[in-house]
């Protein structure tokens, strides 16, 4: 690459901030395309052995799951392969926007490494996120039943705010993971430290980053619908297969646009924190 995307020279606006997401994300794409494919496919595996014994999904839910040793090995194989190469999609996204050398087998066993750390971020923050949705399940569980639905759908919504806002103090845990020394634990408390003071923009980035997320997938069903019916000529088989096939492809590059977005707001955050502490540091001797 000709210049270097990561880490920023300089803290940045909002606008210049997804300004960089989108210049990572275009600028590492193909080179990360294939890590992101991967992770797709692996984490259709479960769904792959569901077709292969004709199991519909109610079936599968109630009758097979439960206890069938081959699909719990397939959803583990499913978990591990997901995280694996999303891992190595930002470690490979990293590297080319830093202008650093790449290499497969290096970013693989990086990747495998992180993947049990990776697991236990997003399950603590599942479950916290979790606890702080209860209360707002509980509510529209009783607006279901209510005359009031409206009011309390608002009720539920503003419940929601806990839950937000946890999600935005912590957006940074697994990419301070994936980049740093830093233990689960520790990555998890790196990322409240930066996340600090900057909550409402951070919403506005990621809410941004959730429409475009959106809009990708709604347009990679469309698209994976219609290059299924023109390549399949009627075939019901091919069509499944084609559809199939570029879902996975374009769904695949939603990988690498979530963690050019990551990186490029880990990018801002650490930079400003870090120019906050050598600035506390430069005025500690001065007051003494």
């Amino acid at each position: 690459m000709s210049d270097t995307l990561y880490p920023p020279s300089r803290p940045q606006s909002v606008g210049e901030i997804l300004d960089a997401a989108f210049r990572i994300f275009g600028a590492t794409l193909l080179k990360c395309l294939p890590y992101a494919a991967l992770g797709v496919i692996a984490g259709q595996l479960p769904t792959v052995y569901d077709l292969a014994t004709g199991q519909t999904l109610a079936q599968a839910v109630l009758m097979q799951r439960a206890k069938d040793p081959t699909w719990w090995a397939l959803y583990l194989v499913a978990v591990v392969g997901t995280i694996l190469f999303t891992n190595a999609v930002l470690l490979r996204q990293r590297a080319l926007a830093s202008g650093q050398p790449t290499s497969s087998g290096a970013e693989l066993a990086a990747a495998l490494r992180r993947v049990p750390g990776v697991l236990a971020i997003w399950v603590l923050l599942g479950l916290a996120l979790v606890v702080c949705l209860m209360p707002s399940g509980i509510v529209v569980g009783i607006a279901l039943g209510s005359s009031q639905k409206l009011t309390l759908i608002l009720v539920a919504a503003v419940l929601l705010i806990p839950a937000t806002w946890l999600f935005v103090r912590w957006s940074c845990a697994v990419t301070a993971y994936l980049l740093t020394e830093r233990g689960p634990f520790e990555s998890m408390s790196h990322s409240w430290e930066l996340t600090g003071g900057n909550f409402w923009r951070l919403t506005l980035i990621y809410s941004v980053g959730v429409v475009l997320l959106l809009v990708l997938y709604g347009l990679s069903i469309v698209a994976g619908g219609l290059v299924a019916l023109l390549v399949g000529h009627g075939d019901v088989a091919l069509i499944t297969a084609t559809g199939a096939a570029v879902v996975i492809l374009l769904v695949a590059v939603i990988t690498p646009f979530y963690w050019a977005m990551g990186l490029a707001v880990f990018g801002d955050l650490t930079l400003r924190r870090e120019g906050g502490d050598l600035a506390q540091r430069l005025a500690t001797p001065a007051a003494q």
